[in-house]
C-alpha cells in the first residue's frame, strides 16, 4: 500500500484551466485527464490524502461520478476553500479542516493552505499543502502537493522527500 498526497483538482471548474494554464480545451477533457492521471499512480489498496479543492461548480451527480472513478481504498479530505456541502457529502474515509499524521517516524502536517510554522517544524516534521497551484516557491520542509505542482497527479511520500531534500523540482 502506498500513501499519496494531492490537492487542487478543481474538477468541473472551467476557469481553473485558464487560471493555471492547464493544457485543456474544456472541463470534460480536464476532468477525464485528471481521473486518468490519478488512476495511473494510485492503486486499489492505496490511501490518498486530498488537501482540498476537490471540485468546484460541478454539481453533486457529476462529483459522485468522478469520485466513483478514482482508485484508492482510503480517501481522506482536508477541506479547502472551494469544498462545499456536495464535496463534503462524498463518501470520504475522513473529512477534517487540518490533520497531523505519522508515517514511520515522521510527523506530517496536512492543511490546504501553506504554513510558515507548524507543529514540530524544527524537529523534522513536514508541512504539506495545496492552494497555491505550484506558484509559491518551495521553502524548507513545506511542500505544495497540488496537481499543478506535480504534473497533474498525486505525489508519493518518497517523491515529496526528494523534493524537500532539494532535488527533483519537476517530477
Amino acid at each position: 500500500m502506498t500513501i499519496w498526497f494531492t490537492a487542487d483538482h478543481h474538477f468541473g471548474h472551467a476557469n481553473i484551466i485558464r487560471h493555471c494554464g492547464r493544457p485543456f480545451t474544456d472541463v470534460k477533457e480536464m476532468d477525464e485527464f485528471l481521473i486518468e492521471r490519478w488512476n495511473d499512480v494510485v492503486g486499489a489498496h492505496d490511501e490518498v490524502w486530498h488537501l482540498g479543492d476537490f471540485a468546484y461548480r460541478c454539481g453533486p451527480r457529476r462529483m459522485a461520478e468522478i469520485f466513483g472513478c478514482l482508485r484508492g481504498k482510503a480517501l481522506h479530505l482536508v477541506r479547502g476553500n472551494h469544498d462545499r456541502k456536495h464535496v463534503l457529502a462524498l463518501p470520504w474515509t475522513s473529512v477534517q479542516p487540518y490533520a497531523e499524521i505519522r508515517l514511520q517516524e515522521r510527523m506530517i502536517v496536512l492543511f490546504h493552505y501553506p504554513l510558515r510554522e507548524w507543529n514540530n517544524s524544527r524537529r523534522g516534521s513536514w508541512s504539506l499543502h495545496g492552494h497555491t497551484h505550484g506558484k509559491l516557491p518551495r521553502a524548507g520542509a513545506s511542500c505544495d502537493v497540488g496537481v499543478d505542482a506535480w504534473d497533474l497527479r498525486p505525489a508519493a511520500c518518497e517523491e515529496i522527500a526528494t523534493r524537500i531534500a532539494g532535488g527533483n523540482e519537476v517530477p
